[in-house]
């Protein structure tokens, strides 16, 4: 069964940075494209940014460009989400996603204090 772990989450003042880490494992994981979502309590989860299997396509939210940048190593198959200028209306719980495996990580909590 496939499996994300999410990790680097936290507590920081708007402004800050934070890097986010999806480690996968159980499948042959630079076949595939992955994403980053968040959910913040009593509303529906929301595609943050992907990114396709080799790295080279990108896509982001309108809320998250120029901000966030989502990368891969494939190597380590892990993903990431750098976030910069971090604002208090980024504050959510964070998803790795593989959509070709339908799985989902456990969450990380990400929290942006003004």
């Amino acid at each position: 069964q496939v499996q994300l772990v999410e990790s680097g989450g936290g507590l920081v003042q708007s402004g800050e940075s934070l890097r986010l880490s999806c480690a996968a494992s159980l499948f042959i994981f630079g076949h595939y494209g992955m994403e980053w979502h968040r959910q913040v309590p009593g509303k529906q989860r929301q595609l943050v940014a992907s990114i396709s299997a080799s790295g080279a396509t990108t896509n982001y939210a309108d809320s998250v460009k120029g901000r966030f940048t989502i990368s891969r190593d494939n190597a380590k198959t892990t993903v990431y989400l750098q976030m910069n200028s971090l604002k208090p209306e980024d504050t959510a719980v964070y998803y790795c996603h593989s959509p070709r495996h339908a799985a989902w990580g456990q969450g990380t909590q990400v929290t942006v204090s003004s």
